[in-house]
């Protein structure tokens, strides 16, 4: 068994994975703590239950557990944790009685809120630009706004994004050039507000 003594900023993510399949329980713990909070804050945007949505994260960890030696090891590790809460978080929807209204996730409002923390824009006026960027990308359609999410703040691939979404590369990639040609066509501004804006993502 392998042992896993370094911290998350010192190990990467496949070497944890690695280690996590072959029984090593540090490296379990080490990719709890390092994608724990991350997975409930990306639960969150998609269902508005913070306990629920916990739920979903800590079972994603106990099947990554059990079934660890069934799991490829050749895998994105982030984007697969993803794919798995947000596929748990479709069967809550499929069989909880507070979901009855919903048919199924893709039917979803995407909650997560596009911004940028003030005291990182010393200029007033460029701050008054961004956030009118941020309330453009808050209008886009649900499933544009998390394509943009899932590139720009998770830094996942269009091939990652369309596996997560479940639909082909194409209509993954249609997604974010759509989100983004809406995007300059009613940002009049500065191109490079949007790169700042974009910055805060990756």
């Amino acid at each position: 068994m392998k042992s896993t003594a370094k911290n998350t900023l010192t190990v990467d993510d496949l070497t944890i994975w690695s280690n996590m399949k072959e029984g090593d329980e540090n490296a379990f713990s080490l990719l709890f703590k390092k994608y724990y909070a991350e997975l409930v804050r990306y639960g969150n945007s998609l269902c508005a239950f913070d306990d629920k949505v916990q739920d979903c994260v800590q079972d994603v960890f106990t099947d990554v557990w059990i079934y660890r030696k069934s799991v490829s090891e050749d895998i994105v590790v982030k984007a697969y944790l993803l794919s798995c809460v947000r596929k748990r978080i479709a069967k809550l929807y499929q069989k909880d009685k507070i979901f009855r209204h919903v048919s199924t996730i893709d039917t979803l409002k995407f909650l997560f809120d596009f911004s940028i923390e003030h005291q990182l824009i010393s200029d007033e006026t460029t701050a008054t630009k961004v956030l009118h960027l941020n309330t453009l990308l808050n209008n886009l359609p649900s499933r544009q706004r998390e394509a943009l999410y899932l590139r720009y703040h998770q830094g996942l691939s269009v091939d990652q994004i369309a596996e997560m979404l479940d639909v082909n590369y194409q209509s993954a990639n249609n997604l974010i050039f759509r989100a983004i040609q809406k995007l300059r066509k009613d940002w009049k501004k500065n191109l490079s507000i949007l790169l700042l804006l974009s910055s805060q993502f990756t």
